[in-house]
């Protein structure tokens, strides 16, 4: 980054991070040439990139003030999806009017994820992000403040002070299945399909084939529905939409019935699942709960450290 980027983006933290308050004025020109020890020209550019992002604005003959829009927060998300659209519309009626968010897709680019991260650094007053690993915590985040990051979903590693709602894709997982554990005894196999692409955690599985051990019934994990014979009496895990899809465009063709002849659970609630095929049954967290309660980590300037449950949705198709 340039003197000049590097410098506004210094000043914005500091002001994100209350050094100077709303409609305080900043120091001069001058002021701020000998504390930085650049040049006035770079201090007036860096002022200038400020007033473009609405941070700073100017009275004449008196200088730059802080104005009250540096209430700029990055919701930076994996992937779209209907639930990551009730997580953002549930995050921003959370906020007040005052707050800006800007929400950003990763998709599971490593590289983008990082460059997101590296342009945004100084331009936030709080960061919410979906990391890149559930195992791995992404070292670029340590350039964040502790007290402006708040981590989503994603959190299997050792966190220490860091702020964070997530879910659990092992035992939370498998409780949620035990939720489901009478209706599940209506069928003689479980089979989980799990594609080899599939960026869902893999420790799923291990707490998958766990419950059906103790459940007392056969399974299998494939890693897709598009070749495999459809059987009586068998139940069917899916993680992705396109998955279900096929599954059920292949009942559909076989005559057979889903919540009868097929049983069928996704994962991560979709509005669309209370009306599809008289209900899907899904196990999800609440990715409204999710969203309202990011909103108040960014309201209340408090830390949070919080997995929320995986519960069942019940509906016909199981």
């Amino acid at each position: 980054a340039t003197k000049v980027r590097q410098l506004a983006d210094h000043i914005a933290l500091a002001i994100a991070e209350g050094e100077y308050e709303k409609g305080a004025f900043l120091p001069s020109i001058n002021a701020i040439s000998a504390q930085y020890q650049v040049s006035r020209d770079t201090v007036f550019k860096a002022f200038l990139d400020l007033r473009e992002r609405g941070v700073i604005s100017a009275v004449h003959g008196k200088g730059y003030y802080v104005t009250d829009k540096i209430t700029n927060v990055l919701l930076l998300l994996d992937e779209y999806s209907p639930f990551k659209n009730d997580l953002y519309n549930s995050f921003v009626a959370g906020l007040s009017g005052e707050y800006k968010v800007d929400l950003l897709f990763h998709q599971y680019n490593e590289r983008l994820f990082r460059n997101i991260i590296r342009e945004s650094l100084g331009r936030y007053s709080k960061y919410i992000v979906m990391n890149f690993h559930n195992e791995i915590f992404s070292d670029i985040l340590n350039q964040i403040d502790s007290d402006h990051l708040l981590l989503l979903d994603f959190c299997k590693f050792e966190k220490g002070d860091l702020s964070y709602i997530a879910q659990d894709f092992d035992e939370g997982f498998y409780f949620g299945l035990v939720q489901a554990r009478s209706q599940f005894l209506k069928y003689r196999k479980l089979i989980l399909v799990f594609p080899s692409d599939s960026k869902h955690p893999q420790g799923s599985k291990d707490y998958f084939i766990r419950f059906c051990n103790e459940l007392g019934r056969d399974y299998e994990i494939i890693e897709s529905v598009a070749n495999r014979p459809l059987r009586p009496y068998e139940a069917y895990l899916v993680f992705s939409m396109p998955d279900l899809v096929e599954l059920i465009k292949r009942v559909r063709a076989h005559g057979a019935r889903i919540g009868q002849d097929i049983g069928v659970l996704a994962y991560n609630d979709n509005p669309s699942f209370e009306v599809i095929d008289n209900g899907i049954t899904s196990l999800s967290v609440d990715f409204c709960e999710m969203g309202r309660m990011a909103a108040e980590f960014v309201l209340d300037n408090r830390s949070v450290r919080l997995t929320l449950p995986t519960r069942l949705r019940l509906r016909n198709s199981l």
